[in-house]
């Protein structure tokens, strides 16, 4: 029996390293930085579980005056308002000047990074957003669209003057936010206003997610491990066969698709030493086997989701590969499906 075990496990090695060399193997993965992105994603399914509201992350705003599209780390939209939220992972002492840049700790021996006026950069994203909403359709009452700097680092220690500013959630608040029954903001979020508001119409809440849905965004892509990134998909790269298979795979006609990879010993019952003989002489089988399917659902600006019955199925090799751009990056970087969970496509 023992010698049964050690042959199979010897036999699951030579398969697994010819076969499957370092097919999830994350060092290839270790110099790319998910912090930003995963941040954002983390802040947003808190805010929606808080206010059962719906956040929109990595929009790409229209900007008249600088003639390109402005990042915008988070929208939050609920029955009452639409927020603008900008996120500054940052610690350490962080002071403002005459100017209102904000300076803080880098990661360069004995020197400062500069932030360019926070407060005036989410002011002035909350009304290029506002433009853009009503050249689409939607025009906001007044005081109901306004910018927010999250800073949600413990280890952040901001000067007396940044804690002034009504546009800075600090850490502390941040933690101890609570939802509101009325379906809006806490209230010491709220008290940044001036005046009261009510909520909004059905009608203009229906179309602001419309509008907030369809607009241009990064697209994401979702690796294992529960890390994120933004940026632009590119192509796939592969064999010929299964490049001409994922061809389908479109931004114009799929949003979403998730990467299932095929178990090496599906389908061969109980675990023995013989099997895994008879899989590493039978190299037809182990190839099928090194494969993954992928599940996409086609786009449909109309629905909330897609059920079980509109996902389909494509098989490809695992060595294919993800071209993917990720935001603040100039260069482009390879991702096998392996170490893919699923990608999001904007429209």
């Amino acid at each position: 029996m023992w010698v049964e075990i050690l042959c199979g496990l010897l036999a699951y090695k030579i398969i697994r390293r010819v076969f499957f060399a370092d097919s999830d193997d994350p060092a290839h993965l270790a110099d790319l930085d998910s912090a930003h992105s995963d941040l954002c994603f983390a802040l947003a399914s808190r805010l929606e579980k808080l206010y059962s509201a719906r956040c929109f992350v990595g929009l790409r705003i229209p900007d008249p005056d600088a003639g390109e599209r402005q990042h915008v780390d988070l929208v939050l939209l609920t029955n009452r308002e639409v927020m603008v939220v900008a996120i500054h992972n940052i610690s350490g002492f962080v002071e403002v000047d005459k100017d209102g840049n904000w300076t803080c700790p880098s990661d360069k021996k004995n020197k400062h990074g500069v932030i360019p006026n926070p407060v005036l950069q989410v002011n002035r994203l909350a009304a290029n957003l506002q433009s853009y909403l009503e050249k689409r359709g939607a025009k906001l009452p007044d005081g109901h669209i306004t910018g927010k700097i999250v800073l949600p680092n413990p280890n952040c220690r901001p000067s007396y003057a940044i804690t002034l500013q009504p546009e800075v959630i600090l850490y502390d608040q941040w933690k101890d936010l609570k939802a509101d029954s009325k379906g809006g903001l806490s209230t010491w979020i709220k008290g940044a206003f001036s005046g009261s508001k009510g909520d909004m119409q059905d009608s203009l809440l229906q179309n602001l997610h419309f509008i907030l849905s369809t607009s241009p965004m990064w697209d994401r892509l979702e690796l294992k491990g529960d890390r994120n990134i933004l940026g632009e998909f590119i192509e796939f790269k592969g064999r010929h066969d299964d490049i001409q298979a994922l061809k389908c795979l479109k931004r114009s006609k799929v949003c979403r698709f998730i990467v299932q990879k095929s178990t090496l010993f599906g389908g061969f019952g109980n675990f023995s030493a013989l099997y895994l003989l008879v899989i590493l002489f039978a190299k037809h089988s182990c190839e099928r086997r090194s494969r993954v399917q992928i599940l996409y659902s086609p786009r449909d600006y109309r629905a909330e989701g897609t059920s079980s019955s509109e996902w389909k199925e494509i098989s490809v090799k695992q060595y294919t590969e993800i071209l993917f751009q990720p935001l603040h990056s100039k260069k482009v970087k390879k991702f096998k499906l392996s170490s893919v969970a699923s990608v999001t496509l904007s429209a």
